[in-house]
């Protein structure tokens, strides 16, 4: 601990340091230029990754992101992560849980953790004035966990109401049993604990499973409205912890399958995807643009998406009412490229064959120039303004160095993207009529034709 608080005198130096050179003091009486910044991108000898964009904000954000998700779980501690991301604010060998929620709440700033199949990401934010007394959180949680066996077993209540609103939730219960259905291991496991492990979870098997996954090759420090000498100091002094490349996680392997959930609902959620593309493969953005001629939601508030070719197609063959999109998920090697439904019972066969009707004709070359062009526009725009917030920001630059240890500038995606071409988009409308499917399905089951009936 009296490393770490040694954070108070090098952020506020180094800080102040940057400032004096980067600041353009011009003629009296004019005010201050701020020279713009590029983000930078740092990997040190330990294979941490240390990215950062001075922004010149007066509220910064920081993260630790690490290749840690539910997919490095084995048998043995299924449901580990759902843990983790629940003891983010329990008591560490430097702070007591106590202390640390007083101490975020005392300078207005936010403690949060987040959990994908890949990565775990834990996040503050505060005013930059504040920016030591945060990271000594922040480093203690990620670096120097206790996990205190009854305090561990205080999370089972919140575990249990995890699960509740999960179920309660159908999109998110057919994303999960898609997983499941379509990999034979690594993908398959669940972001929550499953209900046979809820309270079983011992405190070893969460220190073994940081042990062996919180190791510095694992990890990406990011920071925004931060310096970054003060960045890599911080990085190179307490986040050096553990050197190796921890355990090796399985390679996905996709299998497909069903997995059909009866339920007394009214209406039917129906997932229908094939292996799509890995995040870094070259038929990813494809996908995506794919994606966007289908649908990927309404673009007006409360609006419908009435003008996605899949809501076209379905439209012809029901009157009833239902909403359908395409679903696309990218991960470092492998992804899940579908179409999902939402419907009553009694219309559900028709929608989802028009649906995947509609996929088949683009595969036949049926892709009109302005279909495409929207796309391209409706991709972009998404991406951009994803990156206008703090969190999405974050979120792609820390995917960045992670996976890849480098920055993708936005000119570069946006060239990517506007070089999608029209044979690009229907060779993977191709890939999607041929390939292995993979169906979930909730709701009142009765008129859902099987995955081998699509």
């Amino acid at each position: 601990m009296r490393g770490i608080r040694g954070i108070s005198q090098l952020s506020r130096r180094l800080y102040a340091a940057q400032a004096a050179r980067k600041v353009d003091f011009a003629a009296a009486g004019e005010p201050l230029k701020f020279v713009p910044q590029e983000v930078q991108v740092t990997k040190l000898p330990s294979g941490l990754v240390i990215a950062s964009l001075e922004n010149y904000s007066p509220a910064s954000r920081i993260g630790v992101l690490v290749r840690a998700g539910s997919r490095y779980e084995t048998t043995d501690n299924l449901g580990v992560t759902h843990l983790l991301r629940l003891a983010a604010s329990l008591t560490t060998k430097g702070a007591s849980a106590f202390r640390i929620c007083r101490g975020v709440e005392a300078v207005g700033g936010s403690l949060s953790v987040s959990s994908s199949r890949e990565t775990m990401s834990y996040t503050v934010d505060c005013l930059r004035d504040h920016i030591d007394t945060v990271m000594e959180y922040l480093i203690n949680v990620t670096t120097a966990p206790e996990f205190r066996a009854w305090e561990v077993s205080d999370l089972t209540g919140r575990v249990n109401l995890d699960k509740k609103l999960a179920k309660q939730t159908p999109q998110i219960g057919v994303i999960e049993d898609l997983h499941a259905a379509a990999y034979k291991n690594a993908l398959s496991n669940s972001l929550y604990c499953p209900d046979f492990k809820i309270g079983q979870i011992t405190t070893e098997q969460m220190h073994t499973f940081v042990q062996n996954n919180f190791t510095s090759a694992r990890m990406a420090l990011v920071g925004l409205g931060v310096d970054h000498d003060m960045l890599k100091q911080v990085g190179e002094q307490f986040l050096n912890i553990r050197s190796g490349a921890g355990t090796v996680g399985s390679k996905a392997l996709y299998r497909g399958g069903e997995v059909r959930h009866q339920t007394g609902a009214g209406l039917v959620h129906a997932l229908v995807a094939i292996e799509g593309a890995s995040a870094t493969s070259a038929e990813a953005t494809a996908f995506s643009v794919l994606q966007h001629v289908l649908g990927a939601g309404p673009r007006v508030k409360r609006g419908s998406s009435s003008t996605s070719t899949l809501t076209q197609a379905i439209s012809k063959v029901t009157a009833l009412p239902f909403d359908a999109s395409a679903f696309n998920a990218n991960y470092t090697d492998s992804g899940l490229f579908g179409l999902y439904t939402i419907c009553q019972a009694n219309a559900v066969n028709d929608v989802i064959k028009a649906a995947v009707g509609q996929v088949n004709a683009i595969a036949q070359g049926n892709l009109a120039a302005a279909d495409l062009s929207k796309a391209k526009n409706q991709l972009t725009a998404d991406y951009l303004m994803s990156i206008e917030s703090s969190e999405g920001l974050m979120d792609v630059i820390g995917t960045h160095v992670l996976s890849e240890g480098t920055y993708h500038t936005p000119e570069a995606v946006t060239q990517k993207i506007n070089a999608v071409s029209s044979a690009d988009v229907v060779n993977v409308a191709k890939k999607f009529m041929s390939g292995k499917k993979t169906m979930a399905s909730s709701g009142n089951l009765v008129n859902t034709p099987f995955v081998d009936e699509i």
